[in-house]
C-alpha cells in the first residue's frame, strides 16, 4: 500500500512539473494561488470562507490539468485539424472558464461580504 501511495505521489508530481513547465496558463495559476493564499485570509470573513476562497483557485488548476490533459491526448492521436478533436478541446477550454467564472463569483461575494455590502 505504501508503494502504490508512493508511486502515485511520485507521478502527480511529474504531472504538476510537466504542466508548470509546458502551460503558461497554469503557471500564471500557480502565482495565483500564491497570490489568494494570503489574501484570503485577509478577505474572507470567516475560516470557512477562506478556505472556500482558496478552494476555487484550486478548483480552477485542477481543471485547467484536464483540460491540458486532453490537449496534449488529442494532440497524440493527430497533428491534423479535425473538426470533432477541436470541439472536444473547446468543451476542455469551456470548463476552465465556467471554473473561472465561478471562482470570479466567490471572490466577488465574499469581497461584498466582507466590506458589508451583502
Amino acid at each position: 500500500m505504501l508503494r502504490r501511495l508512493w508511486r502515485a505521489t511520485i507521478n502527480s508530481r511529474n504531472g504538476l512539473t510537466f504542466a508548470f513547465r509546458s502551460e503558461q496558463a497554469f503557471r500564471e495559476e500557480v502565482v495565483a494561488l500564491a497570490l489568494v493564499v494570503p489574501l484570503a485570509f485577509v478577505i474572507g470573513a470567516t475560516a470557512m470562507r477562506s478556505i472556500e476562497l482558496i478552494g476555487v483557485v484550486l478548483l480552477v488548476m485542477v481543471v485547467e490539468l484536464l483540460n491540458t490533459a486532453i490537449e496534449k491526448l488529442a494532440d497524440r492521436l493527430t497533428t491534423e485539424q479535425d473538426p470533432q478533436i477541436g470541439r472536444v478541446k473547446d468543451m476542455g477550454s469551456a470548463a476552465v472558464g465556467v471554473a473561472l467564472l465561478l471562482a470570479g463569483a466567490v471572490w466577488l461575494f465574499a469581497i461584498a461580504e466582507r466590506i458589508g455590502m451583502i
